[in-house]
């Protein structure tokens, strides 16, 4: 597929973090809502990595990402067990201290206290925010997320990271949006791969890609042309369907 990112398109990365999510016992719906939001507001995401709860997997693969990518989004690992370290990691992926913020401190007391629980020193881990950091609001269990460079740190129950998620989205730096077409084909990618790979070729600022099906039949294709510029995805739209009228 074709390379249609330009120099002024916003790219993103996510990264997951949680053993559960390597052993299989949680199957992760961030990464499909996150890239949703990111269709919508123009910007490619363009890698996902998942790690476990390890600081130092978390450090190696936070700096890689972060520059990279212009977002870097992470999920899970900023609760108040002993296992949740991603606060810990971003600090020093950072290179920056870490302690308890006030801000989140005053959430957290108010909200236990409202509810007549215990602030206890475990509920108090999940103030917890790196130095220079912004607090992510979080609207469905209060603790917070927190932002620093270009990395957005957001809890993993997905009911919370889509409300942390659309507490961030409206300020976002975005692109331009991809404009998709797709065109059904009755042959199998195996018939159309040459003369598919020649359409390619000969329209570079679209990317064109091929998703086969089988209905226990029969196989077929569904090709989509995606792009910035209309007029090269509608032209490259029309040279797809003229190569299948020619087969």
């Amino acid at each position: 597929m074709a390379n249609i990112l330009t120099p002024d398109t916003v790219t993103a990365a996510m990264l997951a973090i949680g053993d559960e999510l390597l052993s299989g016992r949680t199957k992760d719906k961030n990464i499909v809502h996150l890239a949703g939001v990111m269709t919508l507001k123009g910007i490619d995401l363009k890698e996902v990595r998942i790690v476990a709860d390890e600081e130092a997997a978390i450090v190696e693969a936070l700096n890689a990402l972060r520059s990279r990518y212009t977002h870097v989004f992470t999920s899970g690992g900023i609760g108040p067990t002993h296992d949740d370290i991603t606060a810990d990691a971003v600090a020093r992926a950072f290179g920056v201290a870490i302690g308890h913020d006030r801000r989140a401190m005053k959430l957290l007391g108010d909200h236990y206290a409202a509810r007549g629980l215990d602030f206890t020193d475990a509920r108090k881990r999940m103030a917890r925010i790196p130095e220079g950091a912004e607090l992510i609001d979080n609207p469905v269990s209060i603790a917070p997320g927190f932002t620093i460079g270009n990395v957005h740190v957001m809890a993993g129950v997905p009911s919370i990271f889509q409300a942390m998620l659309d507490t961030i989205s409206p300020a976002l730096e975005g692109g331009a949006r991809l404009i998709s077409k797709s065109v059904e084909c009755s042959f199998g990618e195996g018939d159309i791969g040459a003369p598919l790979a020649a359409v390619q070729q000969a329209h570079g600022e679209t990317a064109i890609g091929s998703y086969p099906r089988f209905d226990g039949k029969s196989y077929s294709t569904e090709i989509v042309i995606r792009g910035r510029d209309e007029a090269a995805v509608l032209s490259a739209e029309k040279a797809v369907r003229d190569m299948l009228a020619a087969l």
